[in-house]
């Protein structure tokens, strides 16, 4: 061997040997300062290190050993401590790690899609005064920021940090977490512990581990599809030829010498149109597209020379203001509300050029009705609802891409994905039990979902091996049109689903039909949904005697030309809210075709009629995407769950 090839051999040992003797103990992200240990539990710190080495904790005046194996992994079990703190740990291998501030209380894990997700800073317009008053300490959340994985299950997570809930940092806490955690801790008095899993628009099954799946066939082959690299780079190979969204032409108010938004443009051939509305109902058909709106609006010189703040209610999907040439304000999709802040500088008194750029793909575009469109800034307020001009800057040709979901995998909608890079990070952590707000996703697919929310429950108890953990799930509120006339609905659909799943032990589910808005799929009362899903743990976790649920149906009797309906879960008796009779009840004969019922209330059952049936035989309660007043509840404040008896 010549000299050069003896050094670099040398070398590349060396390097090698270092590597080994110097090899760092490291942490998954979740064990770090600030983070809140689940009390009366055994509590699960692991990590890394060099094979064979060992690894010491010294945590409450108790060391606890171990030695690595051969794959440098390491685990230790720290016997079950109260609540308290803050108190430090020591963890040393070859180097020494001390982590601070840790509190130990109760710990949950919150997951679900965007009524999860939304954090109280989307909401701080309603939530103003919790935001500016938010001062708990032993209130702390670790966010977990959107991740997937088709490969498999994931060891950890790249980032995350425990937050308190204290001033300007309560913004991020996802609201129903927030307000969940904050009555347990006024409750019980102990740290509470928030780890929130949740990604907006995904189903269940991308929550759900492959193990958890395995008698789902079709979604079991999907991924084991999704696992062949070759599968997936397939999509990005091909051409896109066939999109004729390649071929779109450019936005005509963008490609003007002088754009739209321009102090400098001469508005030509625009026409009237109103906000909020759709532009479908305003003589604008099937468009999918770019169209431009633009008034003037007068600016009172009192608010000159202030910073302002607009509110644009919701825009379908995407929109861009432009006030007098100026962007100040862009929104991607479809269910934020817009709030945008206007700089002091930038209004003048008299008349201000608007101009909302509004971009949508399919179904009506436009702006949503029964939202906020003003200007404000102090105690001056300008409405900026009526009649704008428009103009139509881009008109989409039909969409006919190939290929899965029409031009590749969207792998946050992939079963297990969410669950490989999400959850399987956080199994070994020790927790008090898990927040579930989902299912807008499947509203197409009940009967599934009816197999599937089980799945998970199942699934995750096993994966965390401390039995059966609470399980506490928020039902669907009422969402989309109200409908007049009893009817089919998805939306009702998944709710029975919903329903369904208290039949697996250890349970607890949130009626939330009276909290939803029908022009808003994140409804802004997140305060009384997580309020009502302390409630729940507080039966299921804490083994409170109280009732947590309202009136859920327990069978219907067919007496003469009457239907006689029986409950659980009526608590100090059945009432409606509003001092009227039970709305929202239909009954059917054995044609199934369904009329509305006349009501009453007799102690703990409600008993339902009509003239227009002499033989009823089913019956059904707030049966819709968003039942017009479904006002049966308890004496205890907590409405009734939708159901059906003719299915």
């Amino acid at each position: 061997m010549n000299n050069k090839l003896k050094y670099g051999f040398l070398a590349v040992c060396t390097l090698v040997f270092l590597q080994g003797t110097f090899s760092q103990v490291r942490l998954p992200r979740l064990v770090r300062d600030s983070m809140v240990l689940q009390r009366a539990a055994q509590v699960k710190i692991w990590g890394w290190a060099s094979p064979n080495e060992k690894v010491t904790i010294r945590f409450q005046n108790k060391k606890y050993s171990t030695i690595t194996g051969t794959d440098g992994k390491w685990l230790v079990a720290l016997a079950p401590m109260k609540a308290g703190g803050p108190f430090s740990m020591d963890i040393s291998g070859k180097n020494n790690i001390t982590l601070k501030d840790i509190l130990i209380g109760d710990v949950w894990f919150c997951s679900g899609q965007s009524n999860m997700v939304h954090q109280l800073n989307i909401h701080d317009v309603t939530y103003e005064k919790e935001i500016a008053t938010a001062n708990y300490t032993e209130i702390r959340q670790f966010w977990i920021p959107t991740l997937t994985s088709l490969a498999g299950a994931q060891p950890g997570l790249p980032t995350g940090y425990w937050t308190a809930a204290v001033g300007e940092a309560v913004r991020p806490f996802s609201a129903v977490a927030y307000f969940f955690a904050k009555d347990i801790y006024e409750k019980y008095k102990v740290p509470v512990g928030i780890i929130n899993a949740s990604v907006g628009g995904t189903p269940i099954e991308a929550w759900i581990s492959e193990d958890g799946l395995t008698e789902f066939s079709s979604l079991h082959k999907t991924i084991e599809k999704n696992k062949d690299t070759a599968y997936l780079n397939s999509f990005t190979r091909r051409a896109p030829v066939s999109s004729s969204r390649q071929q779109l032409p450019v936005d005509a108010g963008m490609a003007a010498a002088t754009k739209w938004f321009e102090p400098a443009y001469l508005p030509k051939g625009w026409r009237n149109i109103n906000i909020p509305g759709y532009w479908e109902d305003q003589g604008i058909k099937d468009l999918n597209g770019i169209v431009w709106y633009r008034r003037e609006i007068d600016i009172p010189a009192t608010m000159v020379g202030k910073a302002a703040k607009v509110f644009l209610g919701r825009i379908v999907d995407a929109d861009e203001l432009y006030i007098n040439g100026q962007k100040v304000g862009t929104t991607g999709y479809m269910y934020p509300q817009r709030r945008y802040n206007v700089p002091a500088n930038l209004l003048k008194a008299g008349k201000n050029i608007f101009v909302i750029r509004v971009t949508n793909t399919n179904g009506k575009g436009g702006f949503v009705p029964g939202k906020p469109y003003c200007i404000f800034s102090g105690a001056d307020t300008v409405d900026l609802k009526g009649y704008w001009q428009y103009k139509v800057g881009l008109v989409y040709k039909p969409f006919t891409g190939g290929g899965f979901g029409g031009g590749g995998v969207n792998a946050q909608n992939q079963p297990a994905a969410l669950y490989n890079a999400m959850v399987a990070p956080e199994i070994n952590y020790a927790i008090k039990g898990f927040c579930w707000y989902q299912g807008e996703s499947n509203t197409g697919r009940a009967q599934e979902y009816e197999k599937l929310l089980p799945a998970l429950i199942n699934d995750w108890r096993t994966k965390w091996s401390q039995g059966s953990l609470p399980f506490v799930y928020i039902q669907l509120p009422g969402f989309m049109d109200y409908n007049y006339l009893p009817g089919e609905s998805q939306w009702a659909e998944l709710r029975e689903a919903q329903l369904k799943a208290l039949s697996v032990p250890n349970t607890a589910m949130i009626v939330a039909i009276d909290l939803g808005e029908w022009n808003d799929i994140h409804p802004d009362n997140k305060q009384d949904v997580g309020k009502r899903v302390a409630r729940a743990a507080m039966k299921v976790a804490y083994n409170e005697d109280i009732v947590y649920s309202g009136p859920l149906f327990k069978s219907a009797t067919v007496s003469g030309n009457k239907i006689i309906i029986d409950f659980t879960n009526t608590g100090s008796g059945l009432i409606t809210n509003d001092a009227e009779e039970p709305g929202e009840f239909a009954i059917a004969g054995a044609d199934k075709k369904f009329v509305w019922a006349n009501t009453k209330i007799e102690g703990d059952k409600v008993i339902v009629w009509s003239d227009e049936i002499s033989t009823p035989l089913y019956v059904r309660y707030a049966w819709a995407d968003n039942p017009v007043n479904p006002n049966l509840f308890n004496k205890e404040g907590l409405p009734a769950s939708p159901f059906r008896t003719d299915k």
